[in-house]
C-alpha cells in the first residue's frame, strides 16, 4: 500500500492527524477531509465544564535529550474554544458492523532470519457441506453430560434409518451439525435413558424425553475458504465453531472435557499436590484460522482435580490430622463445608449400587444426634438406627457430623464414611502456595520434552482414524508447522556517564549493574525502618539496611546512611498503629518535613501483613514503602540487594535506564513528536469469589523522549467488568456544570505537567482481552480516549494505536534444532527477540508473536500482539522494534520482559489495588447477603477504591 493509499485509509478510518502537528513528519502530512455523519461524540451534553486552565498548547518543538518544560507564554497560541467544540465530530464508527481491525501492511525484514516450529497442525479444509440443525430436549436438561447421552442413544438407535447414515456432531446443548443434509426437515424422537442420579431409597428411574430435531442453516465453507486466502475480511465464526466441534467430539467422549481442554488420568499419572487435590495431565485443543489455512493448535495442559478419595480421607487430608477419634472443631467444620459444598459424592454402603449425590452443606451436630421423619406421622428416626436396619450399615464415627445432600428444604443426610468423591471433579477454588508449587512442578517442561508430548498427543488422538473428521472430511497434518522467523537485534541502554559503563548492550536478554549507574539516580535523604519479624534481631536489620544504603549508592543513587530514627520493632498484627507512629516520629524528628522512605522487614509468611502494609503507606500516609522478606534479610546477597535498589530508585521517582535510541531521538514514530504509551489492564477475582469487584488499571508513559516513566491510576469496576468503565467520565457540579475526568484524561494532563508539552500521538498497549472481546473493548475504549482528548481541547484528537497484548494463548514456538547451541538459550527456549508475523498469524489482521525474554525454566510463552486500530501508519518493523525494545525497560531487574513493560506496570498496579479494598467479611456471616446486594448491583454498587495520596500517584509505587 503507497502512502497516499494509507493516507486515504487514514481518512476513512474516522480521522486524519491533528492540525497542530509539525508538517515534515512523514506520516502526518495528509489532512483528514471533512468527515460527516460520524455521530456526534461529546459528552452527554450541556456546556464545556469551566476547566478552563485550556489543557494543550500545539508544540512542533523537535525532540530534545535533555529537555525542559516549556514556559506557557512561548508554546504557541491558544486555540479559542468555539461554539462548535461543543458537538465536535468523532471519527469512529458507532457499531463493530462498520469497522474493521487494523490490516497487516506488509511483514516484518528486520532481525536474522532463522526457523521455528510450532505446536500448529496444518487441517485440510473439507469440500462437504456442513448443516446446522436445532435441538430441544424436552423436559429441558441443565446438564451437558446427559443430554450428550440422550443424543448418543438417539444416534444409536436410529443412525441407519432415520438419520440416513450421517454421524452428527453435537455441541451438548441446542445444535446439532452434519456433514450433508439429513433425510427430512423436521422430526421428532422418543429417547428413553436411565436417570444416573436420584434421591436416597428411590429406585433409579427410567425417563423418557422427547428431542425434535430441525434445519437451521447451511455453513458456508467457500466463505471461509476466502477468509483464510486472505480475499474476506471477516472471519466466518459458524463454520469455524462447527469444524471445532467436529473435532472435539471423539475427545469429549474419551477424557474429561474442561473449556477447551481434554484431561485424563490416563494419559500421565496423577501426581498428588496435597490437601485432597491431585494433577491431571491433558490437552489443549482449538481450530484457529492462519495464514497457513485452517490450523489445529495442540498444547499440553494440567489442572488440579479432587482425589477422588473416600470422604472420611479426603477430611483428613484437607486438615492435615486424624478426625477418627476426636470431635470437629468450628473451624474445621467450616473448612471442610466450604470444601465439599458442589462435589458430587458415591455412596459406598449399599454394595453394586452407587447412587450420586452433589453434596449441599455439612450439618452443624455430629451423626448420633440426628433424627428425620420417615413417614408422614412426623414418626422421627435417628440416622444412627435407620442405616444398621436398612442397609446394615454400622456408623463407626457418630460424632462426625453428616454430609447433607439434594436440595436444603429437604435434607438428605449421608454418613461421611458411607461416601466417595467421584472421579473427574475439577477443582476451581484458590490453590494454596504449597499446591500452586506443587502443580507448577507438572506444568513446567523443557521445550524438548514439551514438543515431544504434543507430538505424542496428536499420535495418540489418530486424527485420520477419528470417525467424525473423516465424517466431516477434515485431515490433520501429524507434523509440527515449521514457521519462518526472525531474531531482532537488543537495544542499547544508556547509563549514566559517571559510571565505568556508560552503555551497555544485553546479551541473550540480560545484563547486571557492575560499573553502571542508574541514569537517574534519586536522593533519599530521610528514611526509617520497621521490623515486624520476630526472628531478626536489631543487629541484623541494622546491619542489612546498612548494606543496602550502600548498594544504593553505588548504583548511582544519594542514599543517607543513618534513619531518621531508630530502627522499630513492631507485632505484624499492629500495623497500623506501629506505621502511624513511626510516621509522625519521624515528622517531629525531622522537624515536619516528610518521610521519604520506610523500609518493613516483613515475615516469610506474613498473611495480610503485606497488603495491609501497602494500603496504610499509599492511600493512608501518603508513603513510599519497600518490604524485604526475612529470609532475604538473613542471606544478604548482591543480586537481591541491586534488585532492590531498582525499584527504591523508581519507586522515587528515578530512572535506572533509557533506551540510547530514544535519548538519540532515533525511535520511529515515537521519537519525532511527543508520544505518550498507555497500559492498560483489568483483573477479575478469582474462582470462587462471586461478588468482589473487578479492577482496572491505567498506566502512561510521562517522560519523553524517554518513555520509561508510568504513572499509574487504579479504579473497581463491576464484578467481571472487562471494558475500563473509568477511562472517561462525566458528571455535573452544581457551581461548574458538566465536569469531565476519567483515568485517561488525568494522565494526559499529568504527562503535560512532566514534560510541558501535550502528547502528539497516543500508543495503547491493552492487557488482558480475549479475542471474543475485541470489538467490544476496542469501540468503547477508543471511544473513551477520543472524548477524554476532546475535553481538554477543541480538536484536539492525537492519532491512536490500540493494541492488544495476550499472554493466555497456547501458542508455542520451538527450536528448529534442539541441539544447535546457538539457536536457543541456556533454557533450551528460542532466543529473546524472536518474532513471527507469517503463516500461523492472522490471514489478514495486523498481528504477531514475539519472545522477548530468555527463558528461565519450562517451555517460554511467546506474547501475542494484535494491533487493532492504527492512526500512526506503523510498519510491522516499526511495532515489533519498539515492542522488543521497551521490554529491556522494565524497571526492576536487568532482564528483558516477557510482556511490553506499559502492560506489565498496568498488571501490577491493578494487582496491588485489590489489597486496597476493604477485607471481606468473614465466609459464614450472616451478612453475607447484605454484602452481595452492595457487590454485585453492578456499577452502583461497587464501592470505589481509596484514593491513592498525590506523592504516590506521581511515581511507580507498583514497582
Amino acid at each position: 500500500m503507497n502512502p497516499s493509499q494509507k493516507a486515504s485509509k487514514t481518512a476513512q478510518n474516522g480521522k486524519g492527524p491533528p492540525t497542530q502537528e509539525p508538517q515534515n513528519t512523514k506520516s502526518q502530512n495528509q489532512s483528514s477531509p471533512p468527515t460527516r455523519n460520524r455521530g456526534r461524540r461529546r459528552g452527554r451534553g450541556g456546556k464545556k465544564s469551566d476547566q478552563g486552565d485550556v489543557f494543550m498548547r500545539p508544540s512542533s518543538r523537535p525532540c530534545m535529550a535533555a529537555h525542559e518544560p516549556v514556559p506557557e507564554n512561548i508554546a504557541g497560541a491558544i486555540v479559542p474554544a468555539t461554539a462548535k467544540s461543543c458537538e465536535m465530530e468523532m471519527g469512529f464508527p458507532s457499531s463493530s458492523k462498520s469497522m474493521r481491525f487494523a490490516p497487516r501492511p506488509g511483514f516484518g525484514q528486520v532481525g536474522t532470519k532463522c526457523i521455528v516450529k510450532a505446536n500448529h497442525f496444518f487441517a485440510e479444509l473439507p469440500d462437504k457441506d456442513l448443516n446446522q440443525y436445532d435441538v430441544t430436549i424436552t423436559p429441558e436438561v441443565a446438564s451437558r453430560n446427559v443430554n450428550r447421552a440422550i443424543m448418543a442413544e438417539l444416534v444409536r438407535l436410529y443412525r441407519e434409518s432415520d438419520l440416513g447414515m450421517r454421524l452428527p456432531a453435537y455441541d451438548g446443548r441446542k445444535s446439532l451439525y452434519t456433514a450433508g443434509e439429513l433425510p427430512f426437515l423436521w422430526r421428532e424422537f422418543k429417547i428413553k435413558l436411565i436417570e444416573e442420579e436420584g434421591r436416597i431409597n428411590v429406585p433409579k428411574r427410567e425417563r423418557e424425553y422427547t428431542v425434535v430435531i430441525k434445519f437451521v442453516a447451511r455453513a458456508n465453507l467457500h466463505h471461509l475458504g476466502q477468509f483464510l486466502a486472505g480475499k474476506r475480511a471477516d472471519a466466518p465464526q459458524e463454520a469455524l465453531q462447527i469444524l471445532d466441534i467436529v473435532l472435539r467430539e471423539l475427545s469429549t467422549k474419551r477424557y474429561c472435557p474442561i473449556g477447551r481442554s481434554f484431561y485424563s488420568p490416563d494419559i500421565r499419572a496423577p501426581q498428588r499436590l496435597g490437601e485432597g487435590l491431585e494433577s491431571w495431565c491433558g490437552f489443549y485443543q482449538s481450530i484457529r484460522p492462519t495464514q497457513m489455512g485452517l490450523s489445529l493448535n495442540i498444547d499440553m495442559a494440567s489442572a488440579a482435580f479432587i482425589e477422588p478419595l473416600e470422604v472420611l480421607d479426603y477430611v483428613e487430608q484437607l486438615l492435615g490430622k486424624d478426625v477418627k477419634s476426636r470431635p470437629l472443631s468450628d473451624s474445621d467444620r467450616i473448612k471442610i463445608k466450604k470444601a465439599l459444598r458442589g462435589v458430587k459424592v458415591e455412596v459406598t454402603h449399599r454394595g453394586e449400587v452407587r447412587r450420586k449425590y452433589r453434596v449441599s452443606g455439612l450439618t452443624t451436630q455430629p451423626t448420633r444426634e440426628l433424627v428425620f421423619p420417615v413417614d408422614e406421622n412426623a414418626t422421627m428416626k435417628s440416622v444412627v438406627e435407620y442405616f444398621q436396619e436398612m442397609y446394615d450399615f454400622t456408623i463407626q464415627h457418630p460424632h462426625l457430623p453428616c454430609l447433607q445432600v439434594g436440595n436444603q428444604k429437604k435434607a438428605n443426610y449421608l454418613p461421611i464414611e458411607a461416601c466417595k468423591i467421584v472421579e473427574g471433579q475439577r477443582y476451581t477454588k484458590r490453590l494454596n502456595e504449597k499446591q500452586i508449587t506443587a502443580l507448577l512442578k507438572v506444568t513446567c517442561q523443557r521445550p524438548r520434552d514439551r514438543e515431544h508430548d504434543i507430538l505424542q498427543t496428536v499420535e495418540h488422538n489418530a486424527y485420520d482414524q477419528d470417525p467424525y473428521a473423516q465424517e466431516f472430511g477434515l485431515r490433520i497434518s501429524e507434523k509440527l508447522a515449521s514457521v519462518e522467523a526472525r531474531i531482532l537485534p537488543a537495544p542499547w541502554l544508556k547509563y549514566h556517564d559517571t559510571g565505568k559503563e556508560k552503555n551497555c548492550l544485553p546479551q541473550v536478554g540480560q545484563w547486571n549493574m557492575m560499573n553502571k549507574k542508574m541514569i537517574n539516580g534519586m536522593t533519599v535523604n530521610r528514611w526509617a525502618c520497621i521490623n515486624f519479624s520476630r526472628s531478626v534481631q536489631e543487629s541484623v536489620a541494622r546491619g542489612f539496611c546498612s548494606e543496602l544504603a550502600q548498594m544504593c549508592q553505588v548504583s548511582g543513587m544519594e542514599f543517607n546512611t543513618e534513619p531518621v530514627i531508630p530502627i522499630y520493632n513492631a507485632r505484624p498484627d499492629q500495623v497500623e498503629k506501629a506505621l502511624k507512629h513511626v510516621y509522625h516520629a519521624s515528622t517531629n524528628k525531622t522537624k515536619g518535613k516528610e518521610l521519604e522512605l520506610l523500609l518493613a522487614i516483613l515475615p516469610d509468611n506474613n498473611g495480610s501483613l503485606y497488603g495491609d502494609l501497602k494500603r496504610i503507606c499509599e492511600t493512608d500516609l501518603g508513603i513510599i514503602s519497600q518490604c524485604c522478606l526475612t529470609k532475604h534479610v538473613f542471606k544478604i546477597s548482591k543480586q537481591y540487594l541491586a534488585n532492590v535498589s531498582l525499584k527504591i530508585n523508581v519507586k522515587m521517582g528515578g530512572r535506572n535506564t533509557v533506551l540510547l535510541d530514544a535519548i538519540s531521538c532515533r525511535i520511529p514514530l515515537v521519537s519525532d513528536v511527543p508520544t505518550i504509551i498507555f497500559g492498560a489492564d483489568v483483573t477479575h477475582p478469582e474462582n470462587g469469589e462471586d461478588t468482589s469487584p473487578s479492577i482496572a488499571a491505567v498506566v502512561a508513559s510521562q517522560d519523553w523522549p524517554e518513555v520509561t516513566k508510568y504513572a499509574g491510576l487504579v479504579c473497581a469496576q463491576a464484578h467481571r467488568q472487562e471494558l475500563i468503565q473509568d477511562l472517561y467520565k462525566t458528571w455535573h457540579d452544581p457551581v461548574r456544570g458538566t465536569v469531565s475526568g476519567g483515568m485517561i484524561r488525568d494522565l494526559l494532563v499529568s504527562f503535560r505537567k512532566a514534560t510541558g508539552q501535550k502528547p502528539l500521538r497516543i500508543i495503547f498497549y491493552r492487557d488482558g482481552v480475549s479475542e471474543g472481546q475485541f470489538y467490544q473493548v476496542l469501540l468503547y475504549e477508543l471511544d473513551a480516549i477520543r472524548k477524554a482528548c476532546a475535553s481538554l481541547e477543541p480538536n484536539y484528537q492525537p492519532p491512536v494505536t490500540f493494541i492488544v497484548v495476550q499472554k493466555r494463548h497456547h501458542t508455542r514456538l520451538f527450536p528448529n534444532n534442539h541441539r544447535d547451541r546457538n539457536s536457543t538459550d541456556k533454557s533450551g527456549n528460542i532466543l529473546p527477540g524472536t518474532v513471527v508475523d507469517t503463516k500461523i498469524c492472522h490471514p489478514t489482521e495486523f498481528d504477531f508473536y514475539l519472545c522477548s525474554h530468555a527463558g528461565i525454566q519450562g517451555t517460554s510463552r511467546p506474547a501475542h500482539y494484535h494491533v487493532l486500530w492504527d492512526e500512526n501508519n506503523f510498519t510491522p518493523d516499526g511495532i515489533q522494534s519498539l515492542t522488543n525494545n521497551l521490554c529491556y525497560t522494565y524497571a526492576r531487574c536487568t532482564r528483558s520482559v516477557s510482556v511490553v513493560p506499559p502492560a506489565y506496570y498496568a498488571h501490577l498496579a491493578a494487582f496491588r489495588a485489590r489489597f486496597y479494598m476493604e477485607p471481606e467479611m468473614q465466609e459464614n456471616s450472616s451478612n453475607d447477603h447484605a454484602k452481595k446486594g452492595t457487590r454485585a448491583a453492578g456499577e452502583v454498587g461497587v464501592r470505589p477504591l481509596p484514593a491513592l495520596k498525590e506523592n504516590v500517584k506521581r511515581v511507580m509505587f507498583y514497582c
